[in-house]
């Protein structure tokens, strides 16, 4: 045939031709791929003591399908935190008021700070309430206040990390299982030593995991609220609305003035108690001075 012919004789131009062709559609060529269903079933465990058969640290991440089933979860994990400042008339009666209701809803107190009781009480609160009686609660807050200057709750997804926690526990307790399978079996002392390791690691990483899955839990079903309790609108962790208060400037002015009266007293105290130093130096002086006055007048008479 006259191209086959051709194609003998430019043997060179058809070779050129082929390499183009190549360059230019390799990329739409499908190599056949290594599916994972056709490899060969993991062999089991013969009690020889070969630890190599298990690897706990290969087995303690989550397999990716638990994963992806949190996006299909409808019960979601939120940890939510919230935060109220309140203008109260005594933050005492207030701040016991808060704790005894918490405790009544089966809730409890986690910090309370109290300062400045005499000058300008101020107060930092931080309890923990169930998280479906959360809107009972600030309501049941707010009463309590002359004024809610702020308030925010914050809410923070934690799904993912619950149900990776939640895989990797039962990959690690299948692995536990099947090391104490092998521990059974196992003849010598290395093998029996080793395997005990293994899951003393094991545990380890299943008590450490147990504690995460906890803290999620209690974090989620305890919400936190932290409450500044004060009877001075500008003690508060915020900024007011509007900055030229007569009340609140009258207030800071007394306040003001009971600190520089505190501060005299203060230092008459000190000049009072150090008296037994000073009085004596000054009488001293006094009749030094005196002395020397007479003495001075007693030798320009003479003269």
């Amino acid at each position: 045939m006259p191209i086959i012919n051709w194609a003998k004789t430019h043997k060179l131009i058809v070779a050129l031709f082929l390499v183009i062709a190549f360059l230019l559609f390799r990329n739409n060529i499908v190599l056949p791929q290594t599916s994972s269903r056709n490899l060969p079933p993991a062999k089991n465990f013969t009690g020889t003591g070969d630890l190599s058969e298990i690897s706990p640290r290969s087995l303690s991440t989550a397999p990716q399908e638990e994963i992806s089933k949190v996006s299909e979860s409808k019960d979601r994990i939120v940890i939510q935190t919230s935060n109220l400042s309140l203008l109260v008339g005594d933050v005492r009666k207030v701040g016991d008021e808060i704790i005894s209701y918490a405790k009544s809803i089966s809730g409890f107190m986690v910090t309370t700070s109290y300062t400045k009781p005499d000058v300008s009480p101020f107060a930092t609160i931080t309890v923990r309430v169930p998280t479906e009686k959360l809107d009972e609660a600030l309501a049941h807050f707010r009463q309590l206040a002359i004024k809610v200057t702020s308030e925010n709750l914050v809410g923070t997804d934690v799904t993912e990390e619950y149900t990776d926690i939640e895989a990797r526990l039962d990959t690690l307790q299948k692995t536990k299982t099947k090391f104490e399978g092998i521990l059974e079996k196992a003849q010598s002392v290395s093998d029996i030593l080793e395997v005990q390791r293994e899951l003393i690691n094991l545990q380890e990483q299943i008590d450490s995991l147990k504690g995460q899955k906890e803290a999620l839990e209690k974090g989620a079903n305890l919400t936190k609220i932290t409450l500044y309790l004060s009877t001075d609108e500008l003690a508060l962790p915020y900024t007011p609305d509007k900055v030229f208060r007569p009340n609140v400037i009258f207030k800071s002015a007394v306040r003001s003035l009971i600190n520089t009266l505190q501060a005299i007293g203060g230092i008459l105290i000190w000049v009072g108690v150090f008296a037994v130093i000073w009085v004596p130096l000054l009488i001293i002086y006094l009749l030094y001075k005196r002395a020397r006055g007479k003495r001075s007048k007693a030798q320009s008479g003479p003269s």
